[in-house]
């Protein structure tokens, strides 16, 4: 199996990691370490930050982190070595980033059903990640 797996998942949304979880934790086959990665999105406009309280983004991040750490103490199966990082930015950077932090050795995340629509007007994350990783990753429907 693999040493180090990465799951970069979204708490908010349940189908991030329903199918992909089972399958991460699968590919450490008991003796590799899965980093669960969420990632809180820069707000992405001076203008739009100006209106947030000063420390939003800390809050933001410390707010992450313990929902997180609640999410791999109920979710993650108990004898899986699993660690719960957090970062702050450009969701796919991030994850490619992430990857190259952890050494992971396969990137495993979850996607949406196609959209023409939406991948037109906003693109995709998963694709982004997919076509830049330096490494395998395993998109599961």
């Amino acid at each position: 199996m693999f040493d180090n797996v990465l799951l970069p998942i979204d708490l908010t949304h349940p189908e991030s990691w329903e199918k992909a979880l089972p399958l991460a934790v699968k590919m450490c086959g008991g003796g590799g370490t899965l980093h669960v990665l969420a990632i809180v999105h820069d707000v992405g406009s001076a203008m739009v930050a100006s209106y947030l309280p000063k420390d939003f983004e800390e809050k933001a991040l410390q707010g992450a982190k313990a929902d997180l750490d609640a999410f791999v103490e109920t979710e993650v199966p108990e004898g899986t070595k699993a660690v719960a990082h957090v970062g702050h930015g450009h969701v796919p950077e991030h994850i490619l980033s992430a990857a190259e932090d952890v050494a992971a050795d396969v990137i495993v995340i979850a996607a949406h059903p196609p959209s023409e629509l939406r991948t037109f007007l906003v693109g995709s994350h998963v694709g982004k990640v997919v076509r830049h990783a330096t490494r395998p990753v395993l998109v599961v429907r």
